[in-house]
């Protein structure tokens, strides 16, 4: 009898920690300038991080504009928090995250090999889209969305074993080419150092008051078509992730899906506040023959290989025995 196919997810929290940012991409509608008020504040986060546990939750999405003490005044405002940067905010974050109970994943943009050490020990998992190997017009004015610094930061985190996720952007302004370039270069990257978990499919979407506002998002075809490349270029092992609230997940699931990524009963999408999650229940539907399985933002592969700080083992375990009663 033919095994069952699986599809994963997780079920989180996403905590912007702040919205200000260095890059000021075309697509994006993210990003603002500094204004009081712009850093989440630690008792709004520890409120957000209480519920999420409370409702089930297992991973803490930690995500910000990249190097936002680069942009005037930000660096006051985080001083006279008691912090030097972002980061540090960021660390003492997820050491809050752990104590509650929810495995931290921080997306922090371009960071340095040292930067991504600091951050390793609180972090059962991180993230950076590579997004694509070309250079684009959308990119003209974002330091950080050059290809070879995000390149970089992929690669110091196979270097610290760090489990990894990235992924592409499509409908930005790239090629089909290009595509297929950037989903060889981490399958390059991923044989040399294995620590990729997944890679996201990610669909274009358009906002309002961008420069891009008016452009067309890519076709559910040309996505299948993407899809089916990834999963043809990348190791098996490399899970291939579609965002389920920005997408038709039913017409390609069939196209090779392998996950829909983190889900929140709690938090809107900040990056794409117009899409609202799908409840879990609906995606059990939208899956069809498959089997739909919660998973922990550490895939078991690492968990098994110890890619992780001793400080937040006993978390893990904790979490996947809580996983294993949610699907006895």
């Amino acid at each position: 009898m033919p095994t069952r196919r699986v599809i994963t997810f997780s079920r989180n929290v996403f905590l912007p920690l702040t919205t200000v940012c260095r890059n000021r991409c075309d697509y994006c509608g993210f990003r603002t300038p500094v204004y009081d008020g712009c850093v989440l504040l630690s008792n709004r986060v520890i409120t957000i991080l209480k519920k999420g546990a409370n409702l089930g939750c297992t991973e803490a999405l930690f995500t910000f504009g990249e190097r936002p003490e680069e942009e005037r005044g930000f660096s006051e405002i985080i001083s006279a928090m008691g912090y030097n940067t972002i980061l540090n905010y960021c660390y003492t974050m997820c050491k809050k995250s752990i104590a509650i109970g929810l495995l931290p994943h921080t997306n922090a943009g371009i960071l340095s090999y040292d930067e991504l050490e600091y951050l390793k020990p609180v972090n059962a998992s991180m993230g950076l889209m590579l997004e694509t190997t070309a250079r684009l017009p959308a990119h003209r004015r974002s330091p950080g969305k050059k290809p070879a610094v995000r390149i970089e930061t992929i690669e110091n985190a196979g270097k610290l074993r760090i489990p990894f996720t990235t992924g592409i952007l499509v409908g930005i302004g790239e090629a089909p080419r290009d595509r297929e370039t950037s989903l060889m270069v981490i399958r390059d990257l991923h044989r040399r150092y294995g620590h990729i978990q997944e890679v996201i499919i990610q669909n274009f979407c358009p906002k309002e008051r961008t420069p891009m506002c008016g452009v067309t998002s890519p076709s559910t075809s040309e996505m299948c078509s993407t899809i089916t490349l990834a999963r043809e270029i990348l190791p098996a092992e490399i899970a291939v992730q579609i965002p389920p609230n920005l997408i038709d997940v039913a017409s390609l699931i069939r196209c090779g899906v392998d996950d829909l990524g983190g889900i929140s009963p709690l938090t809107p999408d900040y990056i794409n506040p117009e899409h609202s999650w799908p409840a879990v229940d609906d995606l059990r539907e939208v899956v069809g023959d498959a089997e739909l399985k919660e998973r922990l933002c550490i895939y078991p592969r690492f968990i098994k290989m110890g890619w992780y700080d001793h400080r937040i083992e006993a978390l893990i375990k904790q979490l996947e025995q809580k996983i294993q009663e949610r699907l006895a």
